[in-house]
């Protein structure tokens, strides 16, 4: 099968040679079934986060050994099944996420660990879906608790997470600010009805929101949803209402922001770190829970998905590139097969 490896540490924007971190094999060998409820999917889509950029560079949390295949959620269609799997059968249409091995036609897991896409839903959307919605729906709704009339300030808003977690605010009934960078971007955060979009081209967080609040009678911003850090965390910081929750979700700005302890005992802020990946190993039913309920909420329209683009194996530095280079607006994907066919209708 095909698939791309990582044989050494690099940057995968690089184009792709056999010099290059990254490499496609044509040669994989097809991952037979290891267990009687084992299911073997054949992946339509495979979605690009900013986490396997940083895995193939070597920045990430976690270290993998070499050489190895990176991607964590997907999309596809059930090709075997174990002799005890009683959930799906060949041809269902699952998706799901996996800690690597995402980038390739083929990979095995347990059936208990695949969701049926439901009708509505095409596959690249699926495909897209776990990893960027589940990080913020785990933290804003079993997290923070987001309820609704709250303010909430996302910042990175234009991208796959943060456009995730505008729209999950809105569902929750709260008032969405978001922050991003440039005319497109920030029309495409109105599109989703979102209340306040602060242009980071054009001025100032602090003053933007703040005469939003005024304007609106508010006092200030409940929850604060962080994947960027930097500054632009510390410049978040003096918006925040007492009580806040502040949810750390990454540092895509390449700097760790420091959250003043003495303010946040003064303030009474909550402070989350959400590593969304470990749930797996020590929450696993609110991963479950919480991806059911994003794909019946994908199915009934509540939510949509923006593919920003959509690039084939082979392309795969030109995917890490767009994503590297801030050019993104929603995800960034690779199909298989022939992905204009495969293609959000979104």
């Amino acid at each position: 099968m095909e698939a791309l490896v990582c044989r050494k540490l690099g940057d995968p924007t690089i184009p792709i040679s056999q010099n290059s971190a990254i490499t496609v094999s044509t040669v994989q060998p097809i991952p037979e079934l290891n267990s009687p409820t084992s299911i073997r999917v054949r992946v339509k889509s495979t979605s690009l986060n900013y986490a396997n950029y940083l895995q193939i560079l070597g920045k990430y949390q976690e270290k993998f050994a070499l050489p190895f295949i990176p991607g964590s959620d997907f999309s596809g269609v059930v090709d075997s099944v174990g002799n005890e799997v009683t959930k799906f059968k060949i041809g269902d249409r699952v998706c799901s996420f996996i800690s690597l091995g995402s980038f390739a036609q083929f990979l095995v897991c347990d059936q208990n660990d695949l969701f049926l896409v439901p009708d509505g839903c095409d596959l690249v959307s699926a495909g897209a879906l776990p990893v960027a919605f589940g990080t913020s729906h785990v933290g804003l709704v079993h997290r923070a608790q987001l309820s609704p009339g709250q303010v909430l300030l996302v910042l990175g808003a234009a991208g796959g997470v943060g456009l995730a977690a505008v729209q999950i605010g809105k569902v929750c009934g709260a008032i969405v600010i978001a922050v991003a960078r440039g005319a497109e971007k920030v029309e495409s955060l109105k599109s989703l009805g979102v209340d306040h979009v602060v242009d980071l081209s054009n001025g100032s967080v602090i003053e933007s929101v703040k005469e939003f609040l005024k304007v609106r009678k508010l006092k200030g911003v409940d929850v604060l949803y962080d994947p960027v850090g930097g500054k632009l965390t510390k410049e978040s910081m003096k918006l925040l209402n007492w009580g806040a929750h502040i949810l750390v979700i990454g540092f895509a700005s390449g700097e760790v922001p420091v959250i003043p302890a003495n303010i946040a005992l003064v303030k009474n802020w909550t402070i989350h770190g959400l590593y969304w990946g470990s749930y797996k190993m020590h929450r696993p039913h609110v991963l479950e829970e919480s991806l059911k309920e994003l794909l019946s909420w994908l199915a009934r329209g509540l939510i949509s998905i923006k593919v920003s683009h959509i690039y084939s194996l082979s392309e795969a530095n030109l995917a890490f590139s767009a994503i590297k280079d801030r050019k993104v607006i929603g995800k960034v994907m690779i199909a298989f097969d022939d992905h204009k066919t495969v293609k959000s209708k979104l």
